[in-house]
């Protein structure tokens, strides 16, 4: 073998360099917690726009669809408040919140590797774009479109698939919270 031939084979690779090897196995393994993230994002996001598009196409405000035997009952409204139907009369003022929550979970999740923590914050991030499309798309216009709630259950406020993802996202945020769950899925070292 030749000496060029053999400084060749000694010479340190990409993937043997010290700060590639280090990056490398940290970029695959937060990749797939914000896959996760934008894939229950994007689930919850479907699953919201989807049911707001066959309720708005099937029922009337005047006319609320009783489910036999369940105390549900479907029943459209057009809400220009908060979740659960709370009108506070600043519709603008919750669309500017929603996309600055939005933008809050983008920049968080840059640094996610909980797979608890994605779940979380893909519910959180789905259900929030799926009222800030209704906000931006709906009457009477951008920034004060009215959200579609549609799921009516006895004592308690009409709401929507959208709401129902941000609050369960609130309950685990805060268990991980308090359970002192890292976003990065590494625990502090004392």
């Amino acid at each position: 073998m030749t000496d060029a031939a053999l400084s060749r084979e000694t010479a340190p690779r990409p993937a043997d360099s010290p700060r590639l090897s280090l990056v490398a196995p940290l970029a695959a393994a937060r990749m797939p917690r914000i896959v996760v993230l934008l894939w229950v994002a994007l689930l919850a996001y479907l699953c919201d726009v989807v049911t707001k598009f066959l309720v708005v196409a099937s029922l009337s405000e005047d006319s609320p669809l009783p489910i036999r035997h369940t105390g549900l009952s479907l029943r459209l409204i057009r809400n220009p408040g908060a979740a659960f139907g709370l009108d506070l009369g600043s519709t603008v003022l919750f669309t500017l919140v929603t996309a600055a929550v939005i933008g809050a979970v983008l920049r968080v999740a840059r640094r996610l590797g909980s797979l608890p923590w994605a779940v979380a914050l893909g519910l959180l991030l789905g259900g929030s774009l799926g009222n800030l499309t209704d906000r931006l798309s709906r009457s009477p216009g951008p920034l004060r479109g009215r959200v579609v709630d549609w799921i009516d259950l006895p004592g308690w406020p009409i709401f929507n698939l959208a709401d129902a993802s941000i609050c369960l996202a609130g309950i685990l945020i805060v268990v991980l919270a308090l359970r002192n769950v890292p976003i990065s899925g590494r625990r502090r070292r004392r």
